[in-house]
């Protein structure tokens, strides 16, 4: 009879605040902040401080692992639930964040999304990839409109230009292009970058763009509107060369003008530069721990600061006349622009370096609330690269840090996971801290500021804890009041293992200083206290002759087992410390083993990449197992059996039979080295720690699986993966991309197109064979043969035409183009004879449309010297343009009732009917003209006040 298992399934992911992936997005309505957790989103209440839902994928649907972490988060414009999701495998899924669940799922890219940006209507989205393209999506309809392909690196940034319906991109390559969104082509290529170009943004009123590279310098950029005359703010030099010079300054091509220029303080790349959605600030984030906030100036101040400042030169210079009378090109410049009342603004005039906030690790992306507080400018959240969110108020003047979410998170790498055990507590270790969790939950209990813990053990009764620290010392930790109570000299060197003593209050630990110590612990009072405290003593010590890196007791307590440096572990008795066996064969040093509840074997895992499982009683190799790509980091069985886990650096979770030596499951989810793995004494679940900072849970499910199946399926995988390499990436010819950029199909094939396809297949094969029954059924009626019909019961009571329409409405709409293209020319054709009956359903007219469009444009050369075709084709002329405009005609018949309604409403009502969203914009706008207005009042009394001053002094002096 062929053996089962029970399979071990994903459960729970927790520990994760902020990875460094992907970046941070307030939601619109400014109460949530969104933020990359791994694979998973969190969605975080700010004035809470808590994680009120997270956005995972099914397990289901898409592959688990690191595939699917999340690289890029964008909230949509027009919806306060809405949020898109770039993931590094190149997919975008839209999620509804109220309700948590996935809306639409967007497969297009071949790289990680690096960015995604919505148009203020929030009905486009655009997506930048490390496959170098920008794809354009329609969301309502949920499908991809196009490719924009020139970019020779990945894109990093982009930003719509609404007024003039643009797209602004930037990349790695040092370029920035202007995408036409009408016309579908790239209008401009701007250089002069001398570096990567890691960010671009807008202000709200499209005034400006400014980009952020490794540069020295921020530059700045005017935007022409179309509704504009050529002429645009100049900057201090003359004449704007955007490209190389060559171009003149009056161009309609030309969407971006070279404003200028502003020094930055920090030698870091700018990794971000965005506006405040007021348009008053300007955040430019660099990789460091740094963000630069400016003050966007409006155009009357800033015109009264050129102003300012060319009467300054004017002052000097006259103060100077004596000393020379010639004058440079630049100053009889703007000595003539003096005269003529027409000061240059430069950007120094416009952008004011306001105040730098400071961090204290490195900062991996920024974002302002779109809700302005009372009383400061801004409120702007960061996340750092050690699992930390930070939120700062921005005054005028000074900058307050009024929140930091970091006690459901660990500051780096966990090392070490440890379970109580009634496995109702886990226990975790890091640099510097201690965190006590309810596995079963994911919620933190606990948090203890500790040294760098390498390995830690709870005692039975669940009230205290030890942990073994990268300095020696032996933490005793006390879980109920969540502190620590002593700390103990204990070893020389790193203490790196720790193992309890069966039936006994005590435990062994392992040090670097070659020494195996016994521990005794006992709750009494000491003198002097009023409670009784656990008081830790050293029994015995064992002397090594070198590094000792793990310690395993037998569950028998008979035999203890050390292993060392030299690659070899020493098995000797417990009572009396005699040697007993000697297990040689790791080719690199043992770092972690686990014997058995019925003490007959020991497993040991090395750095060699290899488990090796012995017999303890005469220290043979049952059988080496070449078991990760990389350091075992982890191995433990599970009580009562003789099945174990493993986990590696290879980020993976392995599932052993020791007796057969099979792998049973690999377990993929973790995004880097796993170093810890703990499982419950009932075995029904296991968790793992790692370098990630992710704790993950992971639960024994009911539902059986067999050793060969596994087998087949790792095969299968293994073959499709080689397939898509093969043919995908060898044996296609590479596209020369054009220097003026070029425009392609937006989906991708994938695994859903591919069985899309098959399935319309399948229904059209149906439907024909249906067709050929009918005919021959009416023939056998014509001649008199009178017989009942018995259709076809797979059709399921529908006609050929509509089972075809019934497959074709199954279909994905983002997967629709990819499906038809490979469709063969034989059954296209056979699917354009049915169009004519799915015309006659007005909510059919748009689909058939898309698949005709398709058709025609992938076929078009095989149709028109095709005579079989042309009779379809031309009756599918006339009838789609009728149904077109019927449809066209229903729409422009329902806006325009609208509009009347409108009217009407205003008509009837004193109240002046307006939208609401222009009535938001309009008081943002006072907002800022009061803020440039306090600005202009102190420099205003500031010159006041200088003036008066100088006057005093004139008649005091008589100079």
């Amino acid at each position: 009879m062929v053996k089962s298992y029970l399979r071990y399934e994903p459960a729970l992911s927790f520990g994760v605040i902020a990875s460094v992936e992907g970046n941070i997005a307030y939601d619109s309505s400014g109460k949530h902040l969104l933020t990359p957790a791994l694979e998973k989103v969190g969605v975080w209440h700010v004035r809470q401080g808590i994680c009120t839902k997270t956005l995972a994928p099914s397990t289901s649907s898409s592959r688990s692992g690191p595939s699917l972490a999340v690289t890029s988060i964008a909230p949509s414009p027009s919806s306060s639930s809405l949020v898109a999701v770039g993931y590094a495998d190149g997919s975008i899924r839209i999620w509804d964040s109220e309700k948590g669940t996935c809306e639409t799922t967007l497969n297009g890219h071949k790289g990680a999304v690096t960015v995604l940006r919505y148009n203020k209507p929030g009905a486009l989205l655009a997506s930048g990839s490390k496959d170098n393209d920008v794809i354009l999506w329609d969301v309502v309809g949920e499908t991809g409109l196009f490719r924009l392909r020139g970019h020779r690196d990945q894109v990093t940034d982009l930003v719509f230009l609404e007024s003039t319906k643009k797209l602004v991109s930037s990349s790695k390559d040092k370029f920035l292009r202007v995408w036409d969104l009408e016309t579908q082509h790239c209008m401009q290529i701007i250089s002069g970058h001398h570096s990567e170009i890691w960010a671009v943004d807008a202000d709200p009123e499209e005034r400006y763009l400014v980009t952020g590279s490794a540069d020295p310098e921020i530059r700045f950029y005017t935007i022409k509107h179309d509704s504009e005359n050529t002429q645009a703010i100049s900057n201090e030099k003359g004449a704007v060369i955007v490209n190389s010079g060559d171009m003149p300054t009056q161009n309609k091509w030309e969407v971006l003008k070279l404003f200028g220029e502003i020094k930055r303080q920090s030698k870091d790349r700018v990794a971000t530069v965005r506006f405040d959605k007021s348009g008053s600030l300007l955040a430019c984030q660099v990789a460091g721990k740094t963000v630069d906030i400016f003050h966007v100036l409006g155009d009357v101040v800033a015109s009264r600061k050129a102003k300012r400042r060319l009467h300054r030169k004017k002052e000097k210079k006259s103060a100077k006349g004596a000393l020379g009378t010639t004058e440079s090109k630049e100053d009889t410049k703007h000595a003539s622009e003096e005269d003529g009342n027409t000061p240059t603004v430069t950007v120094s005039d416009v952008f004011k370096h306001l105040q730098t906030v400071r961090a204290g690790k490195k900062i991996c992306s920024i974002s302002f609330s779109p809700i302005t507080p009372k009383n400061s400018l801004a409120t702007l959240a960061l996340s750092l690269n050690n699992n930390l969110l930070e939120f700062y108020s921005i005054e005028s003047s000074t900058t307050t840090k009024t929140l930091a979410i970091e006690l459901q998170g660990h500051r780096s790498d966990v090392r070490s996971v440890t379970l109580s055990s009634d496995n109702t507590l886990l226990m975790s270790t890091s640099h510097n801290a201690v965190k006590i969790w309810n596995p079963s939950t994911g919620s933190c209990l606990r948090t203890i500021d500790s040294d760098y813990g390498l390995c830690g053990l709870i005692i039975p009764q669940n009230k205290y804890a030890f942990v073994g620290t990268k300095s020696g010392k032996i933490e005793v930790i006390d879980i109920g009041s969540g502190t620590c109570i002593d700390t103990l000299e204990a070893h020389g060197g790193p203490v790196r293992s720790i193992a309890a003593l069966p039936n006994e209050n005590g435990f062994v630990t392992g040090s670097a200083d070659h020494d195996v110590k016994f521990w005794e612990y006992q709750i009494k009072q000491k003198p002097g206290q009023d409670s009784k405290n656990l008081v830790l003593s050293n029994a015995r010590a064992m002397k090594m002759n070198d590094d000792v890196l793990v310690v395993v007791v037998s569950p028998d307590a008979k035999y203890i087992a050390v292993a060392l440096l030299d690659c070899t572990v020493k098995v000797f008795f417990l009572d009396s410390f005699k040697f007993f066996l000697s297990l040689y064969g790791h080719k690199l040093p043992v770092l972690c083993m686990d014997v058995s509840s019925d003490g007959d074997l020991i497993v040991t895992g090395s750095a060699d990449k290899n488990l090796k499982i012995w017999g303890l009683d005469f220290g043979d190799c049952h059988k080496s197992l070449f078991a990760h790509g990389d350091s075992v980091m982890a191995v433990q069985f599970v009580r009562n059996t003789h099945y174990m886990f493993s986990v590696g650096k290879d980020r993976l979770v392995k599932y052993w039979d020791a007796d057969k030596f099979e792998l049973l499951l690999t377990l993929e989810g973790h995004h880097a080295d796993v170093w810890g793995l703990a499982i419950s004494s009932r075995g029904d679940f296991l968790v793992t720690g790692s370098h990630d900072r992710s704790l993950r849970r992971w639960d024994r499910t009911e539902e059986p699986f067999f050793i060969e199946e596994e087998k087949e399926k790792r095969l299968e995988e293994m073959f499709e993966a080689d397939i898509e390499n093969a043919f995908e990436n060898k044996h296609v010819p590479r596209e020369e991309l054009p220097e003026e950029g070029a425009v392609a199909l937006a989906g991708k094939k994938t695994q859903e197109t591919l069985s899309a396809t098959d399935l319309i297949l399948d229904a059209l094969d149906v439907a024909e064979v249906e067709l050929k029954r009918i005919a021959e059924h009416q023939e056998e009626n014509t001649k008199g043969n009178v017989t009942e019909y018995q259709p076809n019961v797979i059709m399921r009571g529908l006609s050929p035409s509509n089972y075809v329409l019934h497959a074709f409405t199954n279909v994905h709409t983002n997967d629709l183009e990819q499906t038809l293209l490979a469709l063969p020319f034989s059954d296209g054709l056979k699917l354009l004879s049915y169009f004519k009956d799915w015309t006659s359903n007005p909510d059919k007219v748009e689909l058939v449309c898309r698949l005709a469009t398709v058709l025609l444009q992938t076929h078009y050369n095989q149709l028109v010297t095709t005579p079989a075709a042309r009779p379809v084709l031309t009756l599918l002329k006339d009838i789609l343009y009728e149904r077109v405009k019927e449809c066209k005609d229903t729409l422009g018949f329902n806006l325009a009732a609208m509009d009347h309604l409108k009217q009407l409403m205003a008509s009837r009502s004193d109240a002046l009917f307006r939208d609401a969203k222009a009535k938001l914009l309009e008081i943002r706008s006072q907002q800022s003209k009061r803020l440039e207005a306090g600005t202009d009042t102190r420099e205003e009394k500031r010159r006041k006040k200088k003036k008066k001053t100088s006057s005093d002094m004139h008649a005091l002096t008589g100079f």
